[in-house]
């Protein structure tokens, strides 16, 4: 009698985090995120690195004008008080910014643009 050997093998299971798609600004950026995305997929690229790759490709936030800030804050229909408090600025900054003195820049100015595309219900 012969015994059998059993051998199991085991296989090495990665988690390839799943990216958004983006829209690439230029046919060069598209191929360099095509390109990235492939080694990431292979484990040649890490998660962080490709994060970095994503947002090469990330469109470019707009400015807004008084009027248009003026808009956003009267679609949500809230107070000049309440939007400074949503978007964790000043009253007197989001006064500035309708009247036009001061431009929304930083964070605040990704956080009006998340409120202008997505609603209230984003940021809060």
């Amino acid at each position: 009698m012969t015994k059998t050997d059993k051998t199991t093998k085991t296989t090495k299971t990665t988690k390839v985090a799943k990216t958004k798609k983006h829209r690439a600004q230029t046919p060069i950026l598209a191929a360099v995120h095509e390109t990235a995305t492939g080694f990431h997929r292979l484990g040649f690229i890490d998660k962080r690195k490709m994060q970095q790759y994503d947002a090469l490709c990330l469109e470019p936030i707009p400015d807004y004008n008084s009027k248009q800030i003026k808009g956003i804050r009267a679609k949500l229909n809230l107070s000049q008080p309440v939007f400074a408090a949503v978007l964790n600025t000043t009253l007197s900054t989001v006064v500035q910014w309708e009247g036009g003195k001061k431009h929304p820049r930083g964070t605040s100015l990704k956080l009006l643009n998340l409120a202008d595309r997505k609603g209230l219900e984003a940021i809060l």
